[in-house]
């Protein structure tokens, strides 16, 4: 359909929100949101200041106690957010804790 965003992803979303710690490899700036939905390949994660698409980032997610670092950013929505694609080295321990995380 012309003037819509082509939906790309693998794995089905899940609304989860898990607090999401986003850290530039770069430069080191840090910032705090929220994520509002999550797969095994990736999420979205809210926020008004969203890092530049295609900037190499490292995110901490953490929910009941546990924490992951993946990721890197793939596309922004300015004032509103960004989309997450978890990188290829993700774990099988990673993904089996995403796994349980999403099942809940």
């Amino acid at each position: 359909m012309p003037g819509t965003m082509q939906n790309r992803r693998n794995a089905s979303r899940v609304p989860l929100i898990l607090v999401a710690e986003v850290t530039e490899v770069d430069s080191g700036a840090r910032l705090s949101a929220r994520t509002s939905d999550v797969s095994r390949t990736g999420c979205y994660i809210d926020t008004l200041n969203p890092t530049p698409s295609g900037t190499v980032v490292r995110i901490k997610l953490t929910h009941e106690g546990e924490e992951l670092e993946l990721a890197r950013i793939v596309y922004v929505s300015p004032r509103l957010g960004m989309g997450v694609r978890f990188d290829e080295s993700i774990t099988p321990a990673q993904l089996a804790t995403l796994d349980r995380w999403i099942a809940s």
